[in-house]
């Protein structure tokens, strides 16, 4: 290789170190120096609050409970 040869490829490589740093950098952008405001939660305590009667209704169906459907209740030997 010539000496020409060896800078052409010397000059080239570092343009396009160049123009690859450059769209790197537009594309990812470089760091913040911003600072954000984040949402913090109260810390955890021992108090038991008392549920809203409009969320927890005393008088809802509990589905806990065994409920018969039929009409007639079933008796011990009844066919």
């Amino acid at each position: 290789m010539k000496k020409s040869d060896v800078a052409m490829i010397i000059l080239i490589a570092s343009v396009s170190v160049m123009i690859a740093y450059f769209v790197a950098s537009s594309m990812f952008g470089g760091s913040a120096n911003t600072s954000q405001k984040v949402q913090t939660i109260d810390s955890i305590d021992s108090k038991i609050v008392e549920p809203s009667p409009d969320i927890f209704n005393t008088n809802a169906i509990n589905p806990s409970v065994e409920v018969q459907i039929n009409s007639a209740p079933t008796q011990p030997g009844a066919q």
